[in-house]
């Protein structure tokens, strides 16, 4: 599966995922907040009701009533005494407000706190994800990685005789022969070619079988696979093994002397059968 589709595959579930994560958080909190009072705890609290009305003397009404009085005498708007259950005066002017009135309380705040620090841990985790996925588009693998200059390239293949190998696009840069243009332009796609009319051609190093890296032979210079027995001769073709196609190739740009591969465009090999270039074993197979 590309990069492109797990991304727009991931993109809406981890959003989806959120979206569940600060719903579910919400109802945990508010069904946490909304308490009940026990039996033994209403049980109490009209045992202390009955209690206090009980201790209630004849004094402590007068004292009431005398209160009563003194407040139809004050001008309108005057605060309102406060009497506590032994006939004291606690305070004038209005009941106190309510916690929830005066803002955020306690149980508001831690509450509020984990679910912006869940938030946070989600969101830095998808954000995450998306960047892992999203495709590189300059430098490094999955973008376009410069491999180096084309002389140089050409000199050290025809030095050592094996391809040139660049780490950073997990590819083989091999030589591709002018002679065998007219074959490769009738099975070749067009994002290829240019590369061969340059005379380079840019391997992806992954087998197409399963997956395995897929060194060079010396001895046969053709690339051998050890975990099945594939075998591609010297530009990728498919020569023998379990292998579905040849090996697949990147897209290569030759300007002047820069040779750039660039990795996010992975082209299938060429078919079983293609042999462009005619290029049969030349010693002892490594596999």
């Amino acid at each position: 599966m590309k990069a492109s589709t797990v991304l727009l595959i991931a993109i809406p579930v981890l959003l989806v995922l959120a979206g569940l994560l600060a719903v579910a958080t919400t109802i945990s909190r508010q069904r946490s907040s909304t308490g009940s009072l026990g039996r033994e705890a209403r049980k109490a609290d009209r045992s202390e009701s009955g209690a206090g009305v009980a201790t209630i003397d004849e004094s402590e009404a007068a004292r009431a009533r005398a209160g009563e009085a003194r407040q139809s005498l004050e001008p309108v708007g005057a605060g309102k005494p406060v009497v506590s259950m032994g006939g004291g005066l606690i305070r004038f002017g209005e009941a106190p407000a309510e916690p929830e009135a005066l803002g955020v309380n306690r149980r508001q705040f831690f509450n509020r706190s984990i679910l912006a620090a869940q938030s946070l841990v989600l969101g830095s985790f998808s954000v995450a994800m998306i960047a892992f996925l999203w495709p590189s588009l300059t430098g490094g693998f999955g973008g376009k990685v410069r491999a180096g200059n084309k002389q140089d390239i050409l000199g050290e293949i025809a030095e050592k005789k094996q391809p040139f190998y660049v780490p950073e696009a997990r590819a083989y840069v091999v030589p591709y022969p002018e002679p065998a243009l007219p074959a490769a332009k009738k099975v070749y796609s067009d994002s290829i070619l240019p590369g061969m009319e340059a005379g380079l051609v840019a391997l992806f190093q992954k087998c197409p079988h399963l997956g395995c890296r897929v060194p060079w032979c010396q001895t046969s210079q053709w690339f051998e696979c050890p975990c099945h027995g594939s075998k591609y001769n010297r530009v990728g073709e498919k020569k023998g093994g379990p292998a579905p196609r040849g090996m697949d190739q990147f897209p290569i740009a030759v300007d002047g002397d820069a040779v750039t591969i660039d990795t996010g465009t992975v082209v299938q090999g060429p078919s079983i059968g293609v042999n462009t270039t005619g290029q049969e074993a030349e010693g002892p197979s490594c596999v």
